[in-house]
């Protein structure tokens, strides 16, 4: 069977051009419009009919909320199945504007919550109607308390639009115009630095060599306008929180993730502390390579192999057939989506790259984007990405803020999914090297999360700090990036020729505007998923029903009450964090026994 293209229609029929989906965004215009009129009359108190108003304006606020959700994640949709799409690129920036008019009036709610006292907004939240987003609302309270005066943090997002975002915008146009010459099969051919990156994962030691000198070479020679958007960038922000009395640059990072540095901590203290053993496995993989040194074109060597293409069909019927051994529900909503077509997995050009999924929460519906061409490696993208759906699923009923969960619990279910059928191929497999190149996938993404993230957020850490005391420039930022990989892969990595000191420019997620340190969140996702699972194996199918109440709580708990709550740990702690990381180096011993026989 042929991977299929998803159904986009039973949203709105007509793609870009569809006048449902026109007069849908122009409706989103009017209610914002009238939204904004509402809040200009509304009383300045929660006392009687001031409470009623208060509640039904912000019941409209998040109905408009998901109205704007649902026009984004449909742009996306079509800006990605087609990257030459004109028309469905201009609706994305129509959509990204109508947001910018919602927060600015959120901005004016967070202003009015916080100067409410604490019995009056107490009242207001025990209200019928509020109480089912009562934690979100309660958090914006307390985000609100945290911030400058309304006037200024509105013209924070007004400036923030053409500057801060700006400088984003820059790198990404930077990025995609700059081509790389290379000869394959004995024929030139010029390629953009995003297919290059493709060849670090090649099982030719030359190939990816060749395609981390070009990278090198091409981000040499971009990294002086490179730096001066990521100084620019630090440097807006740097100034937001000076002017909200935020002393550290991890602030708003944690906020979002509704987790304390104290937990940070904690992970990072138990990876730091047991992460030794991926010595064995780097050294069994480069007798396996035959080279002697270890360097960071690599990281993504494959070893092992299987010439077996797995047909689409097959691939849905494998991974719907090993969530039935622990939930019916997650196998039948597996099913569905397949059916449904909820699935863009067609191998053809004109797409966009990599994989995700995009919740379409009017619809009670997802969408997953991916190209399916029949590797293990795309097997278990598609059930990575099935999990993030099933969380949608999961959360389908409860209101739209409550459906809102932070980036450090966002990869729970996807990870979870991943485990469980990477765990089930493993044993079905008979082959070694087929056994190897799935033992050796797993090992890769602890090698990056212990490694190659710690790194990314040792060199935020620093860089942030020298930014304060002014612009940083390529030399200090190659510098710190040096620094912060020889501490991360702690003597891995060769020491003359192991390193990528450009890695802070290459990197696109150091340039990221919506989400500062878009670092740490992977690592703890990865460690968070792992414990959730490890409880699953063990209590089998009777987790089931624990495991959905976790993933509902999501969006209406911080993250360390999600795990209290729910699994019995306190992740301020090392001890739940320890028994991830050795739980993950598991693999290392049987990595080692397969690459000697």
């Amino acid at each position: 069977m042929k991977a299929p293209a998803w159904d986009l229609e039973s949203i709105f029929p007509g793609g870009s051009k569809s006048e449902e989906y026109a007069d849908f965004r122009k409706k989103i215009a009017k209610d914002l419009e009238k939204a904004k009129k509402v809040l200009e009359k509304l009383p300045g108190n929660l006392k009687g009919d001031g409470a009623k108003k208060w509640a039904a304006w912000i019941l409209e606020m998040q109905r408009i909320y998901e109205s704007i959700h649902l026009s984004g994640a449909l742009a996306g949709c079509l800006v990605c199945q087609d990257v030459n799409d004109s028309l469905a690129q201009k609706i994305d920036v129509e959509v990204d504007e109508m947001a910018s008019k919602w927060g600015m009036m959120w901005t004016s709610l967070e202003s009015f919550a916080k100067k409410r006292s604490t019995g009056d907004w107490k009242k207001f939240l025990a209200r019928k109607d509020m109480k089912p987003i009562g934690f979100p609302l309660n958090e914006t309270r307390e985000h609100a308390r945290l911030k400058m005066p309304e006037d200024l943090e509105k013209l924070a997002l007004e400036l923030g639009v053409n500057g801060y975002h700006g400088w984003n915008k820059l790198y990404d146009k930077m990025a995609g115009d700059y081509r790389v010459e290379i000869e394959e099969d004995g024929e030139k051919k010029t390629i953009s630095l995003g297919q290059n990156s493709a060849r670090l994962s090649s099982p030719d030691r030359a190939v990816r060599k060749d395609a981390f000198a070009k990278m090198e070479k091409g981000w040499d020679q971009m990294a002086n306008l490179a730096s001066m958007a990521l100084d620019f960038q630090a440097g807006f922000r740097l100034a937001l929180y000076k002017n909200r009395n935020w002393d550290s640059p991890l602030f708003e990072a944690l906020l979002n993730a509704r987790m304390k540095q104290e937990t940070l901590d904690s992970m990072w203290s138990a990876v730091v502390k047991g992460r030794d053993k991926l010595k064995d496995y780097i050294n069994a993989k480069k007798k396996l390579m035959g080279i002697e040194k270890f360097c960071w074109y690599d990281q993504a060597a494959p070893v092992g192999k299987s010439d077996r293409k797995i047909p689409y069909d097959e691939a849905a019927d494998f991974i719907v057939k090993h969530l039935s051994g622990f939930s019916k529900e997650m196998s039948d909503f597996s099913r569905k989506a397949i059916d449904k077509k909820w699935i863009e997995a067609e191998d053809r050009s004109g797409k966009a790259a990599g994989g995700w999924c995009s919740r379409i929460p009017i619809r009670k519906e997802s969408r997953i984007f991916m190209t399916y061409t029949g590797t293990f490696n795309d097997l278990g993208t598609l059930a990575h990405e099935l999990g993030h759906a099933y969380h949608g699923f999961v959360l389908k009923d409860e209101p739209a803020f409550a459906q809102s969960y932070p980036m450090t619990l966002a990869e729970t279910a996807s990870i979870f999914n991943e485990l469980r059928v990477t765990d089930a191929a493993l044993e079905e497999s008979n082959d070694r090297d087929e056994k190897l190149m799935l033992v050796d996938q797993n090992l890769q993404n602890v090698f990056t999360f212990y490694c190659n993230i710690y790194a990314r957020y040792l060199f935020d850490r620093k860089f942030y700090e020298e930014r304060k005391s002014g612009m940083v420039g390529k030399e200090k930022l190659n510098e710190i990036m040096l620094d912060a990989q020889k501490e991360a892969f702690f003597g891995i990595l060769d020491e003359k020729e192991g390193y990528h000191p450009l890695f802070w420019a290459s990197k696109l997620h150091f340039f990221l505007t919506g989400q500062p340190f878009y670092n740490f969140p992977y690592t703890f996702g990865y460690l968070f998923a792992s414990g959730v699972y490890d409880r699953a194996v063990r209590e089998g199918p009777a987790f089931a029903r624990d495991y959905r109440a976790l993933l509902a709580d999501t969006g209406k708990m911080k993250t360390e009450d999600v795990a209290q709550k729910h699994l019995g740990v306190d992740l301020t702690k090392e001890d739940f964090w320890a028994d991830a990381v050795k739980r993950s180096l598991l693999d290392v011993d049987k990595f080692v026994e397969l690459a000697a026989k």
